[in-house]
């Protein structure tokens, strides 16, 4: 069931303001390095880039968890992903189970506190009939269940590796299937995304939109036109390329609706990516399995997607929040995905009774009225036998992988890094700092207690 709501008045910049709409929009494997607004110069990506110029940059704002379906829960839960049933991606098995039905999520929130709730994107965080997005708290939606599929036949191909099961077709609105053949499903996603500003413009209610595309995730598809854009970039960068600009254009789009339809004033938008690049030989489209794709950019941190590095975790996000965020302003405060519900339910004048929540309020760190994001604990990651936690400028990483042979061999046992001075964690200072080994080790394994990790 879900969690007692404790309303409160909304109050920002010391006045009393009208309840915000809140739309999110995220990626899927963008790397730190992929917009030109974090560094990239060979990406076209303007119209996220504007909501830099908009709004605020974050240089420290970590993932969840560096796979899909882990990251999208603490996402929309606020909580640990590994708290919450989802220590990893969920299977695509007949008879798996996703996020635990008994979590409130940020949409079951907003939805019992008045606001229309929609999804246009993918899910990937269950495929069972009471674990589907209608029943988590989203009014209307539509999208995939699964975690990728093919942009044009929108069918999920990738089981048939993992066991040899047939592909399945996975196009769905409302709990219905349905067939848009050959129609690619960036351009789909954004055309529902809009629909939905309208339905929530017509309705005169505050809204929650999450957004979550599947750009760039493989199957590396675009337009021809779109792929000629970039032929002058080396291959693998060519189709993430191609792909985060098709994602940007929809972005575009998104974004002018807003502007169209009266609501770009009244409404909070949140931009970031789920968790670091892909280094897997299936993004390659020409049918390689060997060689290491290299075609999204970590910034030149170490690590990449499945791993509790900073690649794997250290995202791009963007906010732009009217009468709070600055234009063009900086966050180098430690932010995080579950900071997000705590962020928009207190907006909405909402206090969910959950002491169970990993993140706290942006609300000072935006406005300039606090250094550092309060929280009831440090940050954890947890992803197989890999550990990680953050608190300050330190970070202390388990049995830490690299899926690019180029960073190293993975760093087995304890290492601990400054990551102010050394971002790119080459620096073991474990011997420095005995007694804070110790005391970050212990809050790493008090988080994610043996049998909660995947």
């Amino acid at each position: 069931m879900p969690r007692r709501l404790v309303s409160r008045e909304v109050r920002g910049q010391n006045t009393r303001m009208k309840r915000p709409n809140f739309l999110i929009l995220l990626t899927d494997d963008q790397g730190y390095g992929d917009a030109g607004c974090y560094g990239s110069t060979d990406l076209q990506t303007p119209h996220f880039d504007r909501l830099a110029a908009e709004g605020c940059r974050f240089t420290q704002w970590y993932s969840a968890a560096p796979v899909c379906s882990a990251s999208r829960a603490g996402l929309l839960t606020g909580r640990s992903p590994w708290d919450v049933g989802v220590p990893g991606n969920v299977s695509a098995a007949w008879n798996a189970r996703g996020l635990h039905t008994d979590v409130t999520t940020l949409p079951q929130y907003l939805k019992q506190a008045g606001y229309r709730t929609f999804m246009s994107g993918k899910w990937h965080l269950g495929q069972q009939p009471d674990e589907q997005p209608h029943r988590r708290g989203f009014d209307n939606w539509f999208g995939f269940l699964y975690g990728c599929i093919d942009y044009y036949s929108h069918v999920f191909y990738w089981l048939m590796s993992d066991g040899g099961l047939p592909p399945r077709h996975d196009l769905w609105q409302d709990g219905q299937e349905i067939y848009r053949n050959g129609q690619y499903v960036t351009d789909l996603i954004a055309d529902q995304a809009i629909a939905y500003l309208r339905q929530a413009k017509e309705s005169g209610e505050p809204f929650f939109l999450y957004v979550p595309f599947n750009n760039p995730h493989y199957p590396m598809q675009a337009p021809q036109d779109v792929v000629e854009r970039f032929a002058h970039l080396p291959e693998d960068r060519k189709w993430t390329a191609a792909l985060m600009y098709t994602y940007d254009q929809a972005v575009g789009r998104i974004l002018g609706a807003l502007e169209d339809l009266g609501l770009a004033d009244d409404t909070v938008v949140f931009a970031s990516a789920d968790h670091g690049p892909s280094r897997e030989s299936r993004n390659w489209p020409d049918g390689r399995s060997e060689d290491i794709y290299r075609g999204g950019s970590t910034g030149g941190l170490r690590g990449a997607k499945f791993s509790v590095f900073e690649g794997g975790i250290r995202v791009p996000a963007l906010m732009r929040w009217p009468g709070v965020t600055k234009p063009g302003s900086v966050c180098d405060a430690i932010t995080h995905h579950a900071d997000i519900l705590p962020t928009f339910t207190a907006a909405a004048g909402i206090a969910p009774d959950d002491a169970r929540l990993a993140g706290g309020n942006l609300h000072g760190v935006l406005t300039g009225e606090a250094k550092q994001v309060r929280r009831h604990r440090d940050l954890c990651w947890s992803y197989g036998k890999q550990r990680a936690v953050r608190r300050n400028q330190w970070k202390l990483v388990r049995n830490g992988r690299d899926p690019d042979p180029r960073d190293g061999n993975g760093e087995e046992g304890d290492r601990l890094y400054n990551i102010q001075e050394d971002p790119s964690e080459r620096k073991d200072l474990c011997a420095q700092h005995p007694a804070l080994v110790k005391e970050l080790a212990a809050v790493m394994d008090d988080a994610a207690p043996a049998g909660s990790r995947q």
